[in-house]
């Protein structure tokens, strides 16, 4: 026996030795291990090698079992096609067509896990086995599509083009061949009243007399990325367009709300009872096609239809935890069913693939649990009673594609964990002599006689890929997508439709880029530990700068407890992990979209449902609001943490790109009181003098530097209504004898009387809308004062930023001259700032310019730092008048705002910054 053999034999040996250790009570699968050993580079391949063993494994069993029928049966040893005696049999006749499916939808894994020739001999053998589609068989459109139609594309894309490193000497394109044939024994199907496909078809006969009229969402909607690839590449625009046509007939019949129904007479275009809406089974790969139809063809319409569906499944399909997702009444979005099935873990990848890792992490995390309390995810799960109601498991790829997708976005190695955990349940509970059986009941552990295509095809993939590092799949950067049965698509730019002139524009003025992930972070030694946005830390905490893991959010506890038995269920992970100073945290969840009527001046109004043109109408690159009153506006929050974007405006939908423009001066309008509360014009709080200089690191003056640098400047700024009061003497505690500040006694304090604290810039966080990063924090010394912009969030949010990165102060530079005293959020909303030793404050722009400018001097000269020191201002004892208001401008003025806006001011909305704003008065 040849070393190589017997080394992958010994790794599947320990695996299997490992998992059937970890089945013992209150065991679990990872060990010990993985909680302390390193994910070294050797552990990956260890582990990849044994995924690729046992798909090998898999796949030459169903070469010597089954070949050339559809399926293997692993527990006979026998080979399985149509349902000859039985064409009720839809279990097994909508997915196998006497074609030899389950080759055909490997043809887009073998290359990865077999290599070239193994590849090479695969589509030689599909060609001679399937030499044509003219078959009395009825498979259903949509499994056809996605198993057989998908694999011949993605198998000729890979054995015709040289840059994959699979290309073919002597193909000829028999593969696109075959699938443009089998495009067009599918057409028929199409031809309804409404565009949406039958559900099932003969690939000789067409359509059948009788044929049942009813069809769900995902399957007619989850056609347009393979048949628009076929149109492409066959130059047959046939194919697209029909799919297409189905696609928005059923986008088209959404519900008021925005949600899409599951099941749908095709003769009529009327949803059919229950009419539900969420995530899962009959819905799912439609919300999935529209995201990835517009990464693959750059078409914006695609874009538009994800997002608008996102945001409705946000607001109303996810549970007020912000973990699950549950199935909801179609027109108003209140609960129908209590269960998730197995299906809808693909949602977290999908999460991940937009932008919204965040939220892709918390609804895995879900998975995950079900996962580890039951080696695997029942098909269906009851959130109400925390019990499988369907507890079989047919090896599906949904949540090891999620788990691939979190690792290469985050890096974090829990998810390698996971991954291992995983290979060794499908090791334990699924291999057999034959190959790889579904399993009927987690809980008994009963095996059924079946190996569905997609095993091989995806779930195993996924995994092969999660522990394949360099994998030249895991750095493509092209338009290359995995279609919803995992096969590569991918459209080279001649076969690109070119972009219209208006939506070139619009896309220009986006901003399509995704947030960085930012890792937890550990805080020790009796931190409470979570994620890296809105951790709270105790007294007595210090910031370590360790990066942590998602193992170490504070939600993950929560997760845990919403998907175990009343009984409970702790895993040996969940042991190991647990510490006296550990935290459950409660979810605190903040709306993804809101809903809110405008009015000024604290009015009550009724909504202006369809606002007159002086009122709201196209403008420039958008709309233009003139009047505010009674308009309807929805924000939904931007992916980037930086604030929300307007995405409806009365009865209009804001699509990605436009901008809103409003020139209403009333907004500006303070409110009006009630006589009986009339009170004296309220005193504007006092004002402080700033006075900023240069000092070396060590004490004392700065180094001999020319002339022309400055060397300080004094500034009046405005004091905040919450936080610190920088008026206020400052108190003894943290000062010696000599009035000299003692680090051993306590923080710094930005108060009038207490000495000098440095100044900083980050100019990576120039607004402090976002939490400060690891790498930002570490730049912000000891009892330092944060120089930001105004703009893009409010002032409590800026000054609760700094105070989680360890600031003592927050000088925000406003951006006009005025002075403007800092307020909080709303009424009550910074009453537990009140004992915070930060203080925030604001200066002119000329002021800000200045300090600024003192910075920019300064950076370059080795030793130096820039002070401030807060000493006694001039109150101002009134609030300025109110000016006349202003003419409304004309079209002209306005459009000659737009041109010469550099930094647009955006219009706030109960403290939410609506970044795709900006106000022209």
């Amino acid at each position: 026996m040849r070393w190589q053999e017997l080394w992958h034999k010994s790794a599947s040996a320990l695996l299997l030795f490992n998992s059937a250790w970890s089945q013992a009570p209150g065991a679990d699968a990872l060990s010990n291990s993985s909680h302390i050993s390193q994910w070294t580079t050797e552990r990956k391949v260890f582990a990849r090698e044994a995924t690729r063993d046992l798909w090998k494994h898999g796949f030459d069993s169903y070469m010597q079992y089954a070949f050339p029928k559809d399926e293997l049966r692993p527990l006979s040893c026998k080979g399985r096609g149509p349902d000859w005696n039985n064409p009720a049999n839809i279990g097994y006749n909508d997915v196998l067509s006497n074609s030899s499916v389950t080759l055909v939808d490997m043809l887009s894994t073998i290359p990865l896990l077999a290599g070239r020739s193994a590849f090479h001999r695969a589509v030689r053998q599909v060609i001679h086995h399937v030499p044509s589609y003219d078959l009395d068989v009825k498979p259903q459109v949509f499994e056809t599509n996605i198993r057989v139609m998908g694999g011949l594309l993605s198998g000729h894309i890979l054995a015709h083009e040289k840059r994959y490193g699979f290309y073919m000497k002597g193909y000829k394109g028999e593969l696109l061949q075959r699938a443009k044939e089998l495009g067009e024994r599918l057409l028929p199907a199409f031809e309804t009243p409404t565009g949406l496909p039958y559900a099932r078809i003969n690939l000789r006969h067409g359509v059948a007399r009788g044929e049942t009229s009813e069809t769900c969402t995902a399957g007619a909607g989850t056609l347009i990325l393979e048949f628009a690839t076929l149109s492409r590449l066959t130059g047959d625009e046939r194919f697209e367009r029909v799919a297409r046509r189905a696609f928005f007939a059923i986008w088209n019949r959404r519900s008021e709300i925005d949600l899409v129904g599951n099941t749908i007479d095709i003769m009529t275009g009327s949803w059919i009872s229950p009419e539900n809406s969420g995530i899962g089974a009959g819905i799912d790969s439609f919300y999935e096609y529209a995201l990835k139809m517009y990464v693959l063809s750059g078409e914006l319409e695609y874009l538009n239809v994800w997002r608008e569906g996102y945001e409705s499944i946000m607001k109303y399909s996810r549970g007020r935890e912000g973990f699950w997702f549950r199935n909801v009444h179609t027109d108003t979005g209140t609960v129908a069913t209590s269960h998730v099935d197995s299906l809808s873990a693909f949602w977290p990848g999908l999460q991940v693939l937009a932008g919204d890792i965040q939220n892709a992490i918390k609804a895995h995390m879900i998975y995950w649990n079900l996962w580890k309390r039951f080696g695997g995810i029942p098909e269906t799960f009851n959130v109400a009673t925390r019990e499988a109601t369907t507890t079989g498991y047919p090896l599906r790829p949904e949540f090891i594609e999620s788990t691939y997708f979190l690792y290469r976005a985050t890096r974090d190695t829990f998810y390698l964990d996971v991954g291992e955990r995983v290979l060794n349940d499908l090791i334990a509970k699924t291999k057999v002599k034959c190959g790889l059986a579904t399993i009927a009941n987690l809980l008994t552990g009963k095996q059924d006689d079946r190996m569905e295509s997609f095993a091989l095809s995806e779930t195993l993939k996924y995994l092969f890929l999660l522990f394949d590092e360099s994998n030249p799949v895991n750095s493509d950067d092209s338009n290359m997508v995995f279609t919803t049965e995992g096969h590569f698509l991918v459209l080279h730019p001649k076969h690109l439709k070119p972009m219209s002139k208006i939506r070139r524009e619009l896309s220009r003025k986006e901003n399509l880029q995704c947030p960085v992930y930012e890792p937890p972070m550990w805080y020790g030694p009796k931190a409470q530990v979570g994620a890296g946005k809105g951790v709270q830390r105790g007294k007595g905490n210090m910031r370590l700068g360790l990066v942590g893991s998602v193992r170490n959010r504070g939600d993950t506890e929560y997760a845990r407890h919403l998907t175990m038995s009343e009984s409970g269920f702790a895993s040996r992970q969940d042991e190991l992990e647990w510490s006296s100073y550990g935290w459950c945290e409660t979810p605190r969840l903040a709306a993804h979209v809101y809903d809110v009527i405008l009015t000024t001046g604290g009015k009550t109004v009724v909504e202006d449902v369809s606002p007159p043109l002086k009122k709201l109408r196209k403008f420039v690159d958008g709309y233009l609001l003139s009047n505010v009153s009674g308009i309807r506006l929805q924000m939904t929050s931007r992916l980037d943490g930086m604030g929300y974007d307007v995405t409806r405006l009365g009865p209009h939908r804001i699509l990605a790109g436009q901008k809103v423009y409003v020139a209403d001066p009333a907004i500006f309008a303070t409110p009006k009181p009630k006589v009986e509360d009339v009170a004296p014009v309220k005193k504007v709080g006092p004002n402080v003098r700033l006075r900023f200089f240069v000092s070396h690191v060590n004490g004392g003056a700065p180094p001999s530097t020319p002339d022309w640098k400055p060397k300080g400047a004094e500034i009046i700024a405005s004091t905040a209504s919450f936080a610190a009061d920088p008026a206020k003497p400052v108190k003894a505690k943290g000062f010696d004898i000599r009035g000299v500040f003692d680090i051993r006694r306590g923080k710094g304090q930005f108060n009038l009387g207490a000495p000098a604290v440095p100044v900083v810039r980050i100019s990576t966080n120039d607004f402090a809308c976002k939490p400060y990063s690891a790498t930002e924090a570490l730049r912000i010394p000891e009892n330092g004062v944060i120089l930001v912009q105004r703009g893009w969030c409010t002032f409590e949010k800026k000054a609760r930023n700094a105070k989680r990165a360890g600031a003592v102060g927050v000088i925000v530079v406003n951006d006009s001259e005025g002075n403007v005293n800092p307020e909080p959020d709303t009424r009550g909303s910074a009453s537990d700032m009140k004992d915070w030793d930060l203080a925030i404050v604001s200066v002119p722009l000329s002021g800000g310019n200045a300090v600024e400018g003192l910075l920019d001097a300064w950076k370059s000269v080795g030793q130096t730092k820039v002070m401030v020191v807060v000493e006694a201002g001039m109150p101002v004892e009134t609030a300025n008048p109110q000016p006349p208001a202003p003419e409304e401008p004309s079209d002209e003025e306005l459009r000659k705002r737009v041109r010469e806006m550099e930094h647009p001011r955006a219009l706030v909305v109960n403290g939410h910054t609506l970044l795709n704003t900006a106000i022209l008065v």
